[in-house]
């Protein structure tokens, strides 16, 4: 039964707009930056904002977001986590409008970087967001928010750091999660009690000429800490 046909047996209610809007984090190697570009239309033209649109008649939301992320932002093959749905009546006064919020935490390589900027996208430093319209600073938060518990019940890094890392690097991106200093040898101590990383041979030697031993992921006990999860409070 095609979308027109199936009208006609809801012509009594009236219409809600369905949106989506994509958080977008990305993790540099010290700092979380957060994905925004400017309001194309009105209300609110030239806000800025997450990276949002709304969903056409024949698609899903997740199906809307990998097509509004690429369109506005050129990125692609992105995972999207599901966040929440954001139905408050007055949350936009342009329409009736229901959001679903997705969220994902990338690595920023230049490719990202420059892709985005052609798209007139631009990263922020989580610091030095500017005001956002309607509620995307409360799904910013709640994005956060849903990271770091992410982070407390499973490893993350896998995907976000090189291959051989120290541990200095590997607390950096905690700390960019969580934007607080980390004890260091309290961080230490925890994360090499995890039994995640396997320690090299080699050291890092960019930052001292001591240098700092590289680590790798354990990728056996990684997946299975993704599986089962694990309680790494900090």
């Amino acid at each position: 039964m095609d979308f027109l046909h199936k009208k006609r047996y809801y012509s009594h209610a009236k219409p809600i707009l369905v949106a989506v809007d994509c958080i977008i984090l990305g993790f540099n190697q010290s700092t979380l930056q957060l994905l925004l570009f400017k309001r194309k239309i009105a209300p609110f033209l030239g806000a800025w904002s997450v990276i949002g649109s709304f969903v056409q008649e024949q698609e899903s939301t997740s199906d809307a977001a990998t097509r509004v992320l690429q369109e506005h932002t050129g990125l692609e093959n992105i995972f999207l986590d599901p966040l929440a749905l954001y139905s408050d009546p007055e949350r936009d006064p342009g329409a009736r409008v229901i959001s679903q919020a997705y969220f994902s935490l990338i690595h920023l390589e230049d490719e990202a970087l420059n892709k985005v900027e052609t798209h007139q996208a631009r990263w922020f430093d989580l610091k030095d967001i500017p005001s956002l319209m309607l509620d995307h600073n409360i799904m910013v938060q709640d994005a956060l928010d849903k990271l770091r518990t992410k982070a407390r019940y499973s490893p993350i890094g896998f995907e976000l750091l090189p291959e051989k890392f120290t541990i200095p690097q590997l607390q950096l991106l905690y700390e960019a999660i969580y934007q607080k200093e980390l004890d260091r040898r309290n961080f230490r101590k925890k994360i090499l009690s995890m039994g995640l990383l396997d320690k090299l041979d080699k050291k890092d030697k960019s930052g001292s000429r001591k240098g700092a031993f590289l680590y790798q992921f354990n990728t056996e006990n990684y997946q299975k800490m993704v599986k089962e999860g694990v309680d790494f409070i900090l």
